[in-house]
């Protein structure tokens, strides 16, 4: 499973270099010139990781890195921010913006490749979180005084989808008491439903996961990916 690389920048030379670059280090990669495709893109597709230019027409780099901070997947990515080195304003905003590195410009081949390395641990961990794998277990829900029993269909590090609702909305909390087959230990996590499906599923982020919970699940998913 490669990893996935959104590059934005509006000098299409720029952009060719860091695309060629990090294609030839095995990642993916989506290359834009408008930023406002870009701002489209991140609003329903999930990176890895966001090379982008400091200065460019309609959305400009710290306005995107906004976007890319308040967006429902893309939140936590590593972000790289272009410009020059002398630009010490514009590196200020990006870091008060949420960037995690910049690079400066014209980039360097050896630069673009350090960088990955250094985003690499980050990016993996990002892509664990969101990896959903399928997993058949009964699951034990109770929010209140209300008990139910259903079964899971999938399962990440931040979720997992279940097969029925007992009849819970988005925004409840709901205690959970689960296994996985990784583990021989009962998980016991509280969860918040996060939204409803058809005919009768629910969707629930866990909010509080005990270490030894966190392990379990986490483990569970390694062994089945291979990242």
């Amino acid at each position: 499973m490669s990893l996935k690389i959104l590059v934005v920048d509006d000098d299409p030379d720029v952009l060719k270099l860091i695309k060629t670059v990090i294609q030839s280090l095995g990642y993916e990669v989506l290359g834009l010139v408008d930023s406002r495709e870009a701002a489209e893109r991140i609003s329903h597709q999930k990176f890895d990781g966001v090379f982008l230019d400091a200065r460019m027409p309609h959305l400009d780099g710290v306005e995107l890195v906004h976007r890319i901070r308040n967006s429902a997947t893309n939140n936590s990515v590593p972000i790289v921010m272009l410009t020059g080195y002398d630009d010490v304003e514009t590196m200020r905003a990006g870091f008060r913006a949420g960037i995690t590195f910049f690079m400066g410009k014209p980039p360097e081949v050896r630069q673009v490749g350090n960088i990955l390395k250094l985003m690499q641990d980050v990016m993996l961990r990002e892509k664990r979180s969101y990896v959903r794998l399928p997993l058949r277990t009964v699951v034990t829900c109770r929010s209140g005084e209300h008990r139910f029993t259903s079964a899971s269909l999938n399962i990440s590090e931040g979720g997992m989808l279940l097969e029925t609702s007992g009849g819970l909305d988005a925004g409840h909390e709901v205690e959970l008491r689960f296994s996985v087959p990784s583990s021989p230990a009962i998980l016991n996590p509280l969860a918040t439903v996060v939204r409803r499906e058809p005919p009768d599923r629910m969707a629930v982020q866990f909010v509080d996961l005990s270490p030894e919970d966190r392990k379990a699940i986490q483990g569970f998913i390694s062994v089945r990916v291979k990242l």
